[in-house]
């Protein structure tokens, strides 16, 4: 897909998402209160998720027409790649195929060899924290229907471990790998380009506060993993606060100049989930106190958050995209 095709595609991935806000009637922080308010959020949590299934579907069948053997999943920070990765692999295994997700991340190098920025901070977002040589190896045997002991990466110690799980794959076996640096054709520079489909995802928020002002979709990632590193990683609000900078410097320089390689964008927004997230991100925000460098940060966040009616989180099916984030999903995220 040309550079021209991809930006016209996230055009046209966002006039769709706000035409669907539209006529399901929540295209705006007011509207969706009022739905709410009314007793009906379960039924737009519903409808919300029939629009993803419909659409993750529609690119199984694609890649099981097209006969591709390796799917790549990229895009940025806290875009909902593992779980998308993981609900695409049950649409497959529905249409006959035998996925089989493999995060990217477990191919880390040891903390040890991980490279650092120019402030001598350890840099997890360039593509020297993979271990590259090691992942086209372990593919291309895959592919030659050998097996292969796939690592496990312990991020607390930093470095990657193998836990037995051995993989062997047959005619009808694809592999699912995600990972931020998924369409950079550096990463498996080593294996054919045609048994290849690329997936570019990211959460297109379309919710407006006023007449023209539309919630940022950096803030909704952001919120998202700020949520996630508490319950995942166990790090506080101004650890999340203090890299956001780095991270969002990492995107620039290694996800969205490889946008083009993509064949098919997913949006992985919910319209409803700010209101899910309201009881999570608050008590964090609340955390960070008025000398901190984060505070304006925070502030700002917390004014956003409070927009919301608070939506309870029972609700939310246990394979959404939002569970990746909150817990209590199905997966292993």
């Amino acid at each position: 897909m040309s550079e021209k095709a991809i930006h016209n595609s996230v055009l046209t991935l966002k006039e769709l998402a706000k035409k669907w806000a539209i006529r399901v009637g929540a295209d705006s922080v007011e509207k969706l209160n009022e739905i709410v308010e009314a007793g009906k959020g379960m039924e737009l949590i519903l409808v919300c998720e029939a629009m993803q299934q419909n659409t993750i579907y529609d690119i199984a069948r694609n890649i099981r027409k097209e006969k591709k053997k390796i799917i790549l999943i990229a895009g940025p920070s806290s875009a909902g790649k593992t779980t998308f990765s993981h609900r695409l692999s049950i649409q497959l295994r529905a249409l006959g195929l035998h996925p089989h997700p493999i995060a990217v991340d477990n191919y880390f190098v040891n903390r040890k060899d991980n490279p650092r920025d120019e402030n001598g901070n350890y840099n997890f977002e360039c593509l020297e924290a993979v271990d590259v040589e090691l992942l086209n190896h372990d593919m291309q045997m895959l592919l030659q229907g050998e097996t292969v002991k796939l690592p496990e990466f312990d991020f607390l110690n930093g470095r990657r471990l193998y836990k037995g799980d051995n993989l062997r794959i047959g005619d009808q076996d694809v592999l699912v790998l995600e990972g931020i640096h998924s369409l950079n054709p550096k990463m498996l520079y080593a294996l054919p380009d045609e048994d290849k489909y690329r997936i570019y995802i990211s959460p297109l928020n379309q919710l407006t506060i006023d007449t023209d002002d539309k919630i940022s979709t950096i803030d909704s990632r952001l919120i998202r993993r700020i949520v996630r590193d508490n319950r995942t990683r166990g790090h506080d609000i101004e650890r999340t606060l203090s890299m956001w900078k780095s991270v969002r410097q990492g995107e620039e320089r290694y996800i969205f100049p490889y946008e083009s390689n993509a064949d098919v964008m997913f949006n992985s927004g919910l319209l409803y989930e700010y209101s899910v997230l309201k009881k999570y991100i608050n008590p964090l925000l609340m955390e960070v106190s008025e000398k901190s460098p984060f505070y304006s940060d925070a502030l700002r966040l917390k004014e956003l958050t409070d927009r919301f009616v608070t939506l309870e989180d029972t609700i939310v099916p246990l394979n959404s995209i939002l569970r990746e984030f909150i817990g209590g999903g199905c997966f292993k995220v």
